[in-house]
């Protein structure tokens, strides 16, 4: 294996040094439906029966698999992984928020944890959540009550495992160094 950086501090495993356990993960995301290796798996595949876990709990989260619409999961990933300081996923998700119809002033005042407002319930009840629950604050029984009505239960969990998700995702890339837009290996 290589011992030089190619993704942050992380020497990625060129496929053919990989163990058969490693390229039987990476084949199952290359393969899979995300048809590609993406960010934080660029490191997780170091840990295959990581990657068989992980891999299915982010593709629930791809658009149209789980009940939250392209821009309700924006708006938590983007509270997330701003609160991480974490560049990789941050500036990623930053245009992503933008391409799924977001305004830029709304997204970028989001990165810099200043306050914004939704004119949509729905998307209001997300980001007050996502505020509320990334800054380690109680959730108010208001809050509690707007979300089951506005939501209901499973759009509800949906937003809370999708930040835990996003933890994992912005811890990975904060302890590798990873700078936004790093590429990695050609693969």
């Amino acid at each position: 294996m290589s011992e030089t950086p190619t993704f942050g501090r992380y020497a990625e495993i060129p496929v053919d040094q990989m163990t058969k356990e490693q390229q039987e993960g990476y084949r199952f995301l290359i393969d899979g439906p995300r048809g590609r290796l993406p960010g934080p798996y660029k490191v997780w595949v170091h840990n295959p029966k990581l990657v068989r876990a992980a891999a299915p709990l982010g593709t629930h989260f791809t658009p149209g698999q789980s009940t939250l619409s392209e821009r309700e999961r924006e708006i938590a990933v983007v509270v997330m992984t701003s609160k991480w300081n974490s560049a990789y996923p941050a500036a990623a998700h930053e245009r992503r928020g933008k391409e799924v119809g977001l305004p830029a002033a709304t997204v970028e005042a989001m990165v810099n944890g200043q306050p914004v407002s939704f004119t949509d319930a729905r998307e209001q009840v997300v980001y007050e959540m996502a505020v509320a629950l990334a800054n380690g604050r109680l959730v108010s029984q208001g809050l509690y009550d707007r979300a089951v009505k506005t939501l209901g239960h499973e759009s509800i969990t949906d937003v809370i495992v999708l930040m835990g998700y996003y933890t994992c995702v912005s811890l990975t890339m904060n302890f590798y160094a990873v700078p936004a837009g790093s590429p990695g290996l050609a693969r």
